[in-house]
């Protein structure tokens, strides 16, 4: 059994970050990974403008107003936002401006319109601004040529706006990976068919289609495989023509009817990994199979009980989707330091994973273990999940209230 640490660390070796990009609509590229830099076609921002509703006017002609000695100045336009100044500003002159509008030539200072007094075309200003005030400069967020964003960069709502705002209408992006699922098993059935004596509702399909779905990729569920030879090679096979990340459920512990890693020996794949020592989910089949279509596909046969799965997938198969989806670093999950509020134990020969969930308080994180029984097969306490809390190997009790290692799932 690979420590989990080792594991995901020879699962990250064994993929490969994408290099080909494909173009998308602004509107759809939410999510996705930037795969080139983005440079700016133009200064931001565009122009000198105001960042205050006021008045533009020349620095020197008002540095020594006060309230007691207020300057006069003659009133030459009102500038709107989205219009072009119509005339420049002298000596003694001022234009009224408002926040965002351009700034007309001769100015070179904006006085808040709280420090001012309107009187007909006139205005008197109250209190000396510093120079430059409230002047937004050309450039001074950014000029034109300068990078903007660098590839590997997750888009989200912040990144649609700089790239709105630099005109980038269709932005290059990673293609996503693809995911196949699969779920083993002749006890499985679907929830639309009705029960009988031994069977179970096949959970692990929907569950992994969504968390693939979250982690950026897109899933291809393939529905249950009967406990066949035949059966599963002919699904392992049709999966490797529709997708490049396979992931099935069940099937690779050494029961009579796990064939799994028979059936990808018999492919040509090479097993990386048969186990880690986690629990839940210690069975875990890690392999290569040889290149389709130019990118060596990469198989994750997880446990089938569904907490094992659910662990197994959050562990080892979402860093390695970050990875394949072409994010620059990042890919490894999330450990936050956190107390716990109630006592967890473990067995102390694997890393044990307990699922709750993580708050935030005035003094830091805390944990609440999920109630109900923490065994493989019930999935029943999982609902809320955002965290795992980790006991390490050789720690069998972290007390209520004492410090513990939590992973984000959430």
């Amino acid at each position: 059994m690979l420590p989990a640490a080792e594991a995901e660390a020879k699962i990250l070796a064994l993929v490969s970050s994408p290099t080909e990009a494909e173009q998308v609509p602004l509107g759809d590229a939410l999510g996705r990974i930037l795969a080139q830099a983005i440079s700016s076609p133009l200064d931001f921002p565009h122009w000198d403008n105001s960042a205050m509703d006021g008045y533009a006017v020349r620095y020197a002609d008002v540095q020594g107003a006060r309230a007691e000695a207020p300057v006069a100045l003659a009133l030459t336009e009102t500038i709107p936002a989205g219009r072009s100044p119509t005339r420049p500003v002298g000596p003694g002159q001022a234009a009224r401006i408002l926040t965002g509008s351009m700034l007309p030539d001769g100015a070179d200072t904006i006085v808040i319109q709280e420090v001012t007094q309107r009187e007909g075309n006139r205005v008197l200003v109250l209190e000396a601004p510093t120079p430059k005030q409230f002047v937004r400069h050309q450039g001074s967020f950014c000029r034109a040529g300068d990078s903007l964003m660098g590839s590997g960069l997750r888009i989200g709502g912040p990144e649609l706006a700089v790239l709105a705002s630099a005109q980038c209408v269709e932005v290059p992006v990673f293609p996503q990976p693809r995911v196949a699922i699969l779920s083993t098993g002749d006890e499985l059935v679907t929830p639309e068919t009705a029960l009988r004596p031994g069977q179970i509702v096949d959970s692990n399909q929907y569950a992994l289609a969504a968390l693939v779905r979250q982690a950026g990729a897109i899933p291809v569920p393939l529905g249950i495989v009967a406990d066949q030879p035949e059966a599963l090679r002919a699904a392992i096979q049709s999966a490797l023509a529709r997708a490049n990340v396979i992931v099935s459920s069940g099937g690779v512990s050494v029961g009579d009817y796990d064939y799994v890693d028979k059936i990808l020996a018999e492919l040509g794949a090479t097993l990386h990994i048969r186990s880690v020592a986690v629990k839940p989910g210690k069975p875990l089949t890690v392999a290569t199979i040889p290149a389709q279509r130019g990118v060596e596909p990469i198989y994750f046969g997880l446990p089938g009980n569904p907490v094992s799965a659910l662990v197994t997938f959050w562990r080892f198969v979402v860093p390695a989707l970050r990875k394949r989806s072409g994010l620059d670093g990042g890919w490894a999950p999330t450990f936050l330091p956190a107390t716990t509020r109630h006592a967890l134990k473990a067995g102390g020969q694997r890393e044990t994973y307990l699922w709750g969930r993580l708050s935030t308080t005035p003094s830091g994180y805390e944990f609440e273990l999920a109630s109900g029984g923490h065994n493989s097969g019930n999935l029943i306490n999982l609902a809320g999940t955002n965290a795992l809390a980790i006991v390490p190997v050789g720690t069998t009790l972290i007390a209520a209230g004492e410090p513990v290692q939590v992973m984000s799932v959430g």
